[in-house]
């Protein structure tokens, strides 16, 4: 039975759920998600003989973040999972992230591969530092309405999302995520209009239970949307911060997991795919859920909970 509790990092009190003991296996979820995001893997990993971990990111769920916006870029988000490591008591972890949890893995690996034993990722692929800010790229490619973009302002989207808090997460979730192409998935805001209008509220998602759903509902009502806002608030920063590890390699033992229905998937470059080991000096495999849309590990739980039992077994 996992267990949950506070653990102090970096001036945090991160929100931990765990289970298990043995080699450290932490979970990292994405937006707009909390740790709830693995609540099909952490026993089996447990089971196996792992400690598992998965921690509600800096600013979300049951982990209080700070004000201002300059303290959520990837430099810190990979510091809160450095510190996490080290503060139960660690020196390595197989660290397992989805969606901007994959983006902070990845970025773990790059960064401080001597505490990354291996590293899983979900639906987002390894990082290429783009030639210019990706807001720039983002607005020539999709338009100012671009989500990712509107997600900018301070207080704007914040304010709409933590209005309802249930519509949101009914539209980004999606009724069903593997029935509607690239254009529909990219949120793109109309003019004069919010993400809402952008998003299709109407329906329950078919991979989750009711309850499921309410209890990351509750969970945002509670924290609001700010903190994960924040992260995106960062993407043109973390392009300037992250100068130095231009054209680095990802060296620590790496497994990737994509889905033919996930947007980050349908609107990648073409041959991304035959291009990883380009990045990943060791990749040990790569997983393609055909059918599957963005929400990975909890659309095809069965499938991903056998791909990492393996990639771990194997390190």
């Amino acid at each position: 039975m996992s267990t949950e509790r506070l653990i102090a990092v970096n001036d945090l009190s991160i929100h931990i759920t765990e289970q298990g003991s043995g080699p450290l296996v932490i979970l990292l979820h994405g937006f707009p998600e909390t740790s709830h995001s693995w609540r099909h893997h952490i026993g089996p990993l447990a089971d196996a003989g792992h400690h598992v971990v998965a921690p509600d990111l800096r600013g979300a769920g049951g982990t209080v973040g700070p004000e201002a916006i300059d303290q959520y870029t990837i430099l810190h988000l990979v510091g809160d999972v450095v510190g996490l490591i080290h503060a139960l008591g660690e020196e390595e972890a197989v660290l397992v992230g989805h969606d901007w949890g994959a983006i902070i893995a990845w970025h773990v690996a790059l960064m401080r591969p001597d505490v990354v034993r291996g590293v899983a990722a979900l639906s987002v692929a390894p990082p290429r530092r783009p030639p210019a800010p990706p807001m720039t790229l983002a607005e020539k490619r999709f338009g100012r309405g671009f989500y990712q973009i509107y997600f900018q302002e301070p207080g704007v989207a914040d304010a709409e999302l933590d209005s309802n808090p249930e519509d949101a997460l009914l539209g980004f979730f999606g009724k069903k995520s593997t029935a509607v192409s690239a254009e529909k998935l990219v949120p793109v805001v109309p003019p004069g209009g919010g993400i809402l209008d952008a998003l299709d509220t109407n329906g329950h998602p078919d991979w989750m239970s009711k309850e499921d759903f309410d209890a990351v509902v509750a969970a945002y009502a509670r924290s609001g949307f700010t903190g994960g806002l924040n992260w995106y608030r960062n993407l043109d920063r973390n392009w300037e911060l992250t100068a130095p590890w231009q054209d680095a390699k990802i060296t620590p033992p790496s497994f990737y997991v994509t889905a033919g229905r996930d947007v980050s998937r349908m609107i990648a470059p073409p041959g991304f795919l035959e291009q990883l080991p380009e990045v990943l000096t060791d990749l040990r495999g790569v997983l393609d859920l055909d059918g599957c849309g963005h929400w990975i590990q909890q659309e095809r739980p069965a499938e991903v909970q056998e791909a990492l039992l393996a990639f771990i077994a194997g390190l």
